[in-house]
């Protein structure tokens, strides 16, 4: 008896696998392989790393101290990507497109998203953070995510969203002209809320540990009045004789430490605002005084907003900011297991690192 072919079984082709690196656990880089994507459907767009920024979140994931990372966990939200192919209704972007990656999957709905604050969705996924990022070959993204630019090279691109932090925290807290402003922490994310800052008019003072970090403020961005902070409470006469006795209008926290962040109030100018763009997963304590009597304003900053990357691009474009003092260290796809950890040292003299994660 003869067995007709079409109802023979079919042998299913396995999906074609792809490289990526994924962190098992804290301290735990692994090289894996994992499935393609395969093609997009409506509304998405298959992308092709070519640059990761490595970022603060990424450093406490590794380090275990991030509260919204889980794990097992494809890092990766600090990107430059190539558009590979597009799906059906997709006119934002087209392959061969250049684009920042905005990697804040909001839902849409919820009461922020309706408000606007899609960086604050209540059911916010993080990529590379809660979901699976781009320290991969190829990824599927919704196509209104990514943020085209004919201009910026990939490496560029890849730092639009660490801007994009700064640039929201700067909102936030909205020094103007004439304004004395604190930044504390000068890592990237207090580097990239200066770059708007300085936009401002305000006059800024740059709060460190870190003498190094303190000598790029002032050699980058000719800041003329930078703190080091030793914890011996000379910091306060410092901050005194900058602004006159006043303290500072907007003081911006950018360190992620929760004994900075505690300490901040003592800074903050009469009817000032304090931001805390850092995270920590340790209590920030106060007494109530300190935030009562000269009736402080407390903000959270979180994410950014989609605004702000078109922003950024543009100011970027037009040579605005200058990317190129940021990128001090780079390493390959191949190397980065074996570089991360010295990547999280600061006497490495990181300022901001680039995975080159394809040519």
């Amino acid at each position: 008896m003869k067995t007709d072919a079409s109802v023979r079984p079919q042998t299913l082709k396995k999906p074609r696998a792809m490289k990526a690196i994924r962190l098992q656990e804290p301290k735990q880089f692994e090289h894996v392989e994992i499935d393609d994507p395969g093609q997009p459907g409506p509304g998405q767009a298959l992308v092709r790393t070519h640059r990761m920024g490595i970022c603060g979140t990424d450093i406490s994931g590794y380090l275990g101290k991030m509260p919204f990372f889980s794990y097992p966990r494809i890092p990766g939200h600090e990107l430059g990507v190539e558009v590979v192919a597009v799906g059906e209704g997709v006119t934002k972007v087209k392959p061969g497109d250049r684009c920042s990656v905005e990697p804040y999957m909001n839902c849409g709905e919820c009461y922020p998203c309706r408000k606007g604050n899609s960086n604050c969705c209540e059911t916010l996924n993080v990529i590379g953070v809660m979901v699976d990022g781009g320290l991969c070959e190829r990824f599927m993204i919704r196509s209104e995510k990514l943020h085209p630019s004919e201009k910026l090279s990939m490496e560029q691109l890849a730092l639009v969203e660490t801007l994009a932090i700064g640039c929201h925290a700067n909102d936030r807290g909205n020094p103007q002209q004439g304004d004395h402003a604190l930044i504390i922490g000068a890592g990237p994310i207090g580097l990239a809320t200066l770059e708007f800052a300085r936009l401002t008019g305000a006059s800024i003072t740059v709060m460190d540990i870190n003498p190094e970090r303190l000598e790029f403020c002032r050699r980058t961005y000719n800041i003329d009045h930078t703190i080091q902070f030793k914890g011996d409470g000379s910091e306060i006469g410092q901050a005194m004789d900058i602004t006159g006795g006043d303290r500072y209008t907007v003081v911006t926290d950018a360190t992620g430490s929760n004994k900075s962040m505690s300490s901040a109030f003592s800074f903050v100018a009469h009817t000032g605002s304090l931001v805390y763009v850092g995270i920590t997963t340790q209590d920030v304590t106060f007494l109530h005084p300190t935030l009562h009597k000269p009736e402080i304003t407390l903000k959270a900053s979180r994410n950014a907003l989609p605004a702000d990357f078109g922003r950024i691009i543009g100011l970027i474009e037009d040579g605005t900011i200058n990317t190129g003092p940021w990128i001090t260290h780079r390493t390959s796809f191949d190397d980065v297991v074996g570089d991360f950890e010295k990547l999280t040292k600061p006497e490495t003299g990181v300022i901001k690192a680039v995975i080159e994660v394809a040519g």
